[in-house]
């Protein structure tokens, strides 16, 4: 627990130093399946979780709150991510969070309050105060959302919350066209303060947190922009709403470069 990947430093000035910075090493696959269960070195926080599906986890979402599956042996720092997932629909809702500070692993099992849905699964005003009370107070899996990154995963939707933004942080370009039965190649190079992701080899989005013209918060749902998020920290996979399916196949990391 708590064991940081040792990586090293130095921030990219501009894009060619990127991408000589992101040249790494071999891959380290994170284990995510032992003898057909979810490998014990993730933990789940918030509602939800994830099950096993042939080579797979995918997203068992609860209609009683949002989750997240952490990483827990270790922290990352300077490097890249690569995860290899698959949505079931445009709007399937995920994410990949980075930077996680130190404070999740006491949030290991803890909820939100939970919420209900009607029959055609809409929140009541009622209900929708129930979750705003959970993110202003930072519970379960509102918790990584005020306290680290989420690399979004939502192809249908605005610039600054589909696939690639760093949640309404930075906006994202489209991901290149493929069926939706394929898999998807998403890498995430984490560079001092910067970050960066690319989706099937097309870059995305790019995060400066250190910038001076990132947007502002506009409701409840985003991340609070005032608690620094560490260089080193956990990662993790978000599991959102009912009917939000994703595949998550591949999770491996490599140091940065600094070689060259």
């Amino acid at each position: 627990m708590g064991a940081v990947l040792v990586l090293w430093a130095g921030v990219a000035i501009v894009c060619a130093k990127e991408q000589a910075a992101a040249a790494g090493g071999p891959w380290l696959a994170l284990p995510l399946i032992t003898e057909g269960r979810i490998d014990p070195a993730w933990a789940q926080v918030g509602w939800g979780g994830f099950v096993v599906d042939g080579p797979a986890l995918r997203t068992e979402c609860d209609e009683r709150g949002m989750g997240l599956l952490f990483y827990r042996p270790q922290k990352f720092g300077d490097c890249q991510i690569r995860i290899v997932y698959r949505c079931e629909k445009p709007k399937s809702n995920a994410g990949v969070f980075v930077r996680i500070d130190d404070g999740v692993p006491a949030k290991i099992g803890e909820k939100s309050p939970e919420v209900q849905r009607d029959a055609k699964g809409k929140l009541s005003p009622a209900m929708i105060e129930k979750l705003k009370e959970a993110s202003e107070k930072h519970l379960g899996g509102w918790y990584p959302v005020h306290h680290g990154y989420e690399v979004q995963i939502l192809d249908d939707t605005d610039a600054l919350h589909r696939t690639g933004a760093i949640y309404s942080l930075a906006g994202a370009v489209p991901v290149p066209e493929k069926p939706q039965s394929e898999w998807r190649t998403m890498v995430i190079t984490l560079d001092g303060e910067r970050i960066t992701v690319a989706v099937d080899g097309k870059r995305l989005s790019s995060f400066d947190p250190t910038a001076t013209d990132n947007p502002p918060r506009k409701n409840w749902t985003e991340p609070i922009r005032e608690v620094k998020r560490p260089t080193h920290g956990y990662l993790g996979l978000q599991n959102h709403d009912p009917g939000d399916v994703v595949w998550f196949k591949e999770i491996s990391v490599r140091p940065l470069d600094r070689a060259q």
